[in-house]
């Protein structure tokens, strides 16, 4: 063999080393991609939702929180605020059947309705009434003190008569309330404050699933006939009666269907809150509808929405000016009444 095959031989060994080389190289890239593929899959597998549609978690936005008692003043400031407090929490006590200042009430706390004596967040609290009252409400027509407001509770709620404005009670009521709302600056509603707002459902709510919700979850508390649990005295109610004579008149707020399911949404069954309700959304809708069809004490609402225009659209009594029937207004479905009442504005 001449030398020149010899060299030509080595280069062309030399190119298939080459070549092999590179295929080797080829080869390992792809087993390496296919293998993180493998272990990405793998992980996306446990994980169970792909990487690409992961959220971050947004900050829940801090919740209004009462004053601590012990930054109540010692002075006789401090005593008005205190007794206030105990009519919130111990209303029947005070004003109820039997109540050691005077009988004007049914018997339920104020807090029955404003949970822990009006501190809990969208437990219906109190810590806007000073940052926004005096202000008009549609309902009387008015511009309304925060005495007439206590009163319209007093009146519907807790279906009974109204305090004179210069009352002792009346004064100690709105000293607390004031305290509750010392750091809320004048025109804010801050963070938690009233009731949670639901979606609306896109049908109407039913009584009838309401009920079998209801003795799923509340019979325990509030009696298969909603005649509610008394407290150990006997004097007042530990769970409020939720209908029948005793419960809260249909001139009461929470006889408006979004204001009782938002209600229950965020505070029943004892136990839930905002952030961890118990409930559906359907299950509370169904649950307000169960209780508000059920019979309880009449109240003269004559001279309520004197701008019927302005009725909310779940007012569950007529007139009305946008077509809708008490049914709807009563149950549902609300968004068509939404949408109307747009278009006739537009």
């Amino acid at each position: 063999m001449s030398h020149l095959q010899v060299k030509r031989n080595s280069d062309s060994l030399k190119r298939g080393f080459r070549l092999k080389g590179l295929w080797w190289i080829v080869i390992f890239s792809i087993v390496i991609v296919v293998a993180a593929w493998v272990i990405d899959a793998t992980q996306l597998v446990k994980r169970k939702t792909p990487l690409a549609t992961t959220k971050k978690t947004e900050p829940v936005e801090t919740l209004w929180q009462a004053p601590a008692e012990t930054t109540i003043p010692t002075d006789s400031s401090g005593e008005e605020i205190r007794y206030g407090k105990n009519l919130i929490a111990n209303t029947a006590s005070y004003l109820g059947p039997k109540g050691t200042v005077m009988a004007i009430s049914n018997g339920m706390n104020c807090q029955n309705c404003h949970l822990e004596a009006g501190t809990k967040p969208f437990g219906n609290n109190y810590s806007a009434v000073a940052s926004t009252y005096p202000k008009f409400r549609a309902r009387s027509g008015l511009e309304e003190t925060i005495e007439k407001r206590i009163n319209d509770c007093l009146e519907r709620s807790l279906n009974g008569k109204a305090l004179a404005n210069d009352s002792r009670e009346m004064r100690a009521i709105i000293s607390y309330m004031k305290w509750l709302g010392q750091d809320v600056p004048k025109g804010v509603r801050p963070p938690g404050v009233g009731l949670v707002q639901l979606d609306y459902l896109d049908y109407p709510a039913d009584p009838a699933k309401g009920k079998i919700a209801y003795e799923a979850q509340c019979v325990q508390c509030h009696g298969k006939n909603g005649e509610g649990t008394k407290s150990t005295d006997a004097a007042s109610w530990t769970y409020p009666p939720l209908w029948g004579k005793d419960s809260y008149n249909d001139g009461a707020g929470l006889l408006r269907l979004s204001l009782f399911a938002g209600y229950i949404k965020a505070n029943m069954p004892l136990g839930a809150t905002y952030e961890k309700p118990q409930l559906s959304d359907e299950e509370a809708w169904n649950i307000a509808a169960y209780v508000n069809s059920l019979p309880r004490p009449k109240k003269d609402i004559a001279n309520d929405w004197p701008d019927i225009s302005r009725k909310p659209i779940d007012h569950p009594f007529g007139p009305y000016t946008d077509g809708f029937d008490e049914k709807q207004h009563k149950y549902g479905p609300f968004a068509p009444i939404v949408e109307a009442r747009k278009t006739k504005k537009g």
